[in-house]
């Protein structure tokens, strides 16, 4: 079987190309980062090693890279054979690679089934580059690739942290992970090893969104007003601590009220989350986590959407609302999303600075809470 993979940075390295190579796949990545293209195509393999106590590692053997600015045949060529196209670059970086799947998929000369699966961090990222790549053909070849292509939503969950190596190619990721796939999108009978596949994706992506990415970022910015390098060194402070864990708990009751989460298994999943942000072998920092703090304010993602629902409602999340005035004093030297945030609040204000980026109105009674605790 062959994979195609956008993105050969650690996290499509460390955890989608990896779970690939174990299902089966042959992966080529796809990537505009030449140094690390040159090293897959000289070596064909590179070392995961896994942060635990066990201190375990393994190869990932039988890679290729392909760089997609100067090796556009290549591209097409491998896109035609695939059995499996995935993507781990960024939503941001969807509409860019958009063109070139659009053409690799109309160029494929036989009928055979192929899956294209978005891992992104983000809600519906596969349906997201599914409408990108059809901005790129005509009804006619819509009408084929709607008839052999899968295009299924997924939610993935593994922490990656940057950790500095002389291998370029070298990435170490947690224990723990989560690949599910929405499973009535998929097309034909595809392998997909240790993915898990379901019927309604919306409840893990949710509770993924809302536990594991609110929890970090809420690490990732008391930790930084706090003075922390670390993720772990934040998790470590029982004020930081205990305020993620507040957090947990507003999110929660948002994840419970909305997907009916039997309460006893969500408490576990959370205690599980938070033992992840304790794992001493990550050293992961709050600068990384904490990065591209605009769109983590987005009025539909991690911070923001919950609270507004308590908001309106008649309630205060008082904790995801510490997190949002945390969010716009955080500043990461070279995020461009920091020195954006930076800007408006030194210029506008705090507020003015949150109801631009959130999309909410000043009369909106999130936007009321937050004036009030400014």
């Amino acid at each position: 079987m062959e994979a195609v993979h956008f993105g050969a940075g650690n996290i499509g390295r460390g955890f989608i190309g990896a779970l690939l190579h174990e299902a089966g796949y042959s992966v080529t990545f796809v990537d505009v980062n030449d140094e690390l293209i040159q090293a897959l195509k000289k070596r064909e393999k590179y070392t995961v090693h896994i942060a635990s106590d066990k201190q375990t590692s393994f190869e990932v053997t039988g890679v290729d890279g392909l760089n997609s600015q100067t090796e556009e045949t290549e591209v097409l060529e491998a896109l035609q054979k695939a059995d499996a196209i995935t993507t781990a670059v960024g939503t941001a970086t969807l509409p860019m690679i958009a063109p070139i799947i659009a053409k690799g998929l109309t160029s494929r000369v036989d009928n055979n089934h192929v899956n294209v699966i978005a891992c992104e961090n983000a809600i519906r990222a596969t349906s997201m580059l599914r409408e990108e790549i059809f901005t790129h053909l005509t009804e006619g070849e819509k009408r084929i690739i709607t008839h052999n292509v899968g295009f299924a939503d997924a939610a993935v969950d593994r922490i990656v942290p940057s950790v500095a190596s002389d291998d370029v190619l070298e990435v170490t990721v947690e224990p723990f992970f989560e690949w599910i796939v929405e499973k009535p999108s998929l097309a034909g009978d595809i392998q997909l090893g240790e993915a898990t596949l379901v019927d309604d994706l919306a409840p893990y992506l949710e509770r993924k969104l809302f536990t594991v990415n609110s929890g970090h970022a809420a690490a990732a910015y008391r930790g930084y007003r706090a003075g922390k390098e670390r993720i772990l060194d934040a998790m470590a402070d029982t004020e930081i601590e205990t305020h993620v864990r507040k957090i947990l708990e507003e999110t929660s009751i948002f994840l419970i009220e909305n997907y009916g989460f039997n309460v006893e298994a969500h408490e576990a999943y959370v205690e599980k989350i938070m033992e992840r942000f304790k794992n001493p072998y990550l050293q992961d920092t709050v600068v990384r986590v904490g990065r591209g703090p605009i769109r983590k304010l987005g009025e539909k993602d991690r911070i923001v959407r919950p609270a507004k629902a308590f908001a309106e409602k008649g309630k205060e999340a008082k904790y995801l609302i510490m997190t949002i005035i945390d969010a716009l004093h955080f500043y990461a030297d070279g995020d461009a999303e920091s020195e954006k945030l930076k800007k408006m609040v030194q210029t506008e204000g705090e507020l003015s600075a949150f109801l631009h980026f959130s999309g909410l109105s000043a009369e909106h009674p999130l936007a009321q809470q937050v004036k009030a605790k400014l």
